[in-house]
């Protein structure tokens, strides 16, 4: 249920996924003023040579990007067209900055990097409502450069913190200088109405044994607060005779709280009575109802995700959820709209349904809204949203095939439940665009292979391909999804290929042919039980999750 005002209001359509370019969506979907947080992380490379991204565009490093996104950030025609979108955005401060960027940088990746996110930021300024706040995730990589332009865009005097988040350990290159291991984290506000609810962190165990040396009979731990009057309070002295029946009489400065809050204190047990005759009386504080201590802008609390999370994805920029939390908290309220223009893997969208907050998410690949698409109905079963972008028919999906291989691959994979394989490296995925890993004796765990083909011409030699594939990998199943109709030849060579038995009298097609029409139409690879619980386990055995992490 929307509040009111919220994005419905607004003619924003909430708890949706949106395929596609965020610029082109935030300008065609995401009305002004709707939007009460706004988180991105960019996709950026910043394990990569910091110096590749400031070679000139004939320079040899420069195809050491994020395969993904390979055309993103280059100084190309995209890059010039941002940079002139900027100058015609009637936001002058932005682009003067912009434009000494360039002539101090030059033509290069990371002025490119830098052109497309002023652009960006012009809009996701827009669409936030006047108490509405924005968290950039970043690297020291370009976060000088970034906060800048977030000058620019919001002005200096809307910025409000630089969040230090340590998000891993030591590595190797503390040899040679100090070992990064932080993230930056920008805020800004719109204006200087925003949202901010205070954030805790919890106290650390030597704080606690140092502070909270008191424990009641029910074994709840405490520590003693005065009850003195920080000023002179005269209409605050008065006598109090407590439950144990002793008077006591306050400080010159009075009482700290009134007699109706000191005898309800004293009913519910919150009164530490002084054992010494004279003794001031003071106030319980519980650890168990202290919210603990006010976060400051330096984040190490918040671990990143190990190899053995369950939250682990396997995505390579994944976020721990906690993180996302936090922020979330602190910058709306339950109702409210969240937005994530990047959205990766979910994690902001789901930390968002989490608490009870209405979202947005967007990305340019299939691959990342595939996967976000089956964390929140896993994360939250019965959910409600929509997808926008995505092929809904034979019509779009042939659209997309021949506008982008890469994404119409990753899109039919997910159709049939399976994970990515593979990247845009040629032969880098021995031909296998995707796995399903399946346990047809409930004991060890098998996969199938999933070749994608998006043409309209298919032949019998692609069948043969992919059962070398099968032969190669010793994968029982195989699965053909093609745009065009197979031939004779290739239903023939595949019935050739044979059954696979599985151990319990059952037999299926060791390859399978499936036509985009026939997805359409609900059709899914015949194979035996797929254990949701093998996956992960199959993928470390297997390398998929690196593979998978090789495509972003």
């Amino acid at each position: 249920m929307l509040r009111q005002g919220g994005a419905a209001e607004a003619g924003v359509c909430v708890n949706k996924l949106f395929y596609g370019d965020n610029l082109d969506v935030l300008r065609d979907h995401i009305a002004s003023d709707s939007v009460d947080l706004v988180y991105l992380d960019p996709p950026f490379n910043s394990n990569a040579n910091y110096n590749i991204l400031f070679k000139s565009k004939t320079g040899d490093g420069s195809d050491a990007q994020i395969e993904a996104f390979e055309d993103t950030w280059h100084w190309n025609d995209k890059a010039e067209q941002a940079f002139d979108e900027v100058a015609r955005s009637g936001n002058t401060k932005a682009f003067d900055l912009l434009n000494a960027m360039r002539g101090f940088l030059g033509d290069n990746d990371m002025m490119a990097y830098l052109a497309m996110m002023a652009v960006r930021l012009i809009e996701l300024h827009r669409v936030l409502r006047p108490t509405g706040s924005l968290y950039l995730h970043c690297d020291p990589t370009a976060s000088h450069y970034l906060k800048l332009l977030l000058d620019g865009v919001f002005g200096p005097d809307k910025f409000k913190s630089e969040i230090i988040w340590k998000r891993t350990s030591a590595h190797a290159n503390s040899t040679r200088n100090f070992a990064g291991v932080h993230d930056v984290i920008f805020q800004y506000t719109k204006s200087i109405k925003s949202t901010y609810n205070e954030s805790f962190t919890k106290y650390s165990d030597a704080y606690t044994k140092e502070h909270f040396v008191h424990i009641d009979p029910d074994g709840r731990r405490f520590r003693r607060s005065d009850l003195r009057n920080p000023g002179v309070r005269p209409n605050l002295r008065y006598s109090f005779t407590a439950s144990n029946g002793i008077t006591y009489e306050p400080h010159p400065n009075g009482w700290a709280v009134s007699r109706e809050v000191m005898e309800r204190f004293d009913r519910e047990g919150r009164l530490f009575f002084p054992q010494k005759e004279g003794g001031r009386l003071r106030k319980k504080i519980y650890l168990d109802e202290s919210p603990g201590v006010p976060a400051t802008d330096v984040w190490e609390d918040l671990p990143p995700i190990h190899a053995s999370a369950a939250e682990r994805l396997g995505y390579p920029t994944q976020k721990p959820l906690a993180l996302l939390e936090r922020i979330i908290l602190a910058s709306s309220n339950e109702g409210e709209v969240v937005l994530d223009p990047f959205c990766g893997c979910g994690t902001a969208v789901h930390a968002a349904q989490k608490l009870g907050r209405e979202w947005i998410g967007i990305d340019v690949t299939h691959l990342a809204i595939s996967l976000i698409e089956k964390r929140m109905r896993d994360a939250f079963p019965g959910i409600e949203f929509s997808v926008e972008g995505t092929p809904k028919d034979l019509a779009s999906a042939q659209d997309l095939a021949a506008r982008d291989k890469y994404q119409f691959q990753w899109w039919a994979v997910s159709m049939v439940d399976a994970l990515p394989f593979g990247g845009k490296k040629k032969g880098a995925d021995g031909g296998i665009d995707g796995i399903i890993y399946f346990k047809p004796d409930g004991k060890k765990t098998e996969k199938a292979l999933v070749s994608v083909k998006g043409g309209a011409n298919v032949s019998v030699t692609m069948i043969r391909d992919l059962h070398s594939a099968m032969e190669r990998e010793k994968a029982p199943i195989g699965v053909f999804i093609c745009a065009g109709m197979p031939t004779r030849p290739m239903e023939t060579e595949a019935a050739g290929v044979g059954r696979f038995e599985d151990g319990f009298g059952r037999t299926y097609p060791r390859l399978q042919i499936i036509t985009l029409a026939e997805l359409f139409q609900g059709k899914k690879p015949d194979i035996p039980f797929v254990d949701p619980a093998s996956v992960k386990r199959a993928q470390r055995e297997d390398g998929g999750a690196r593979k998978q992490g090789s495509l972003l």
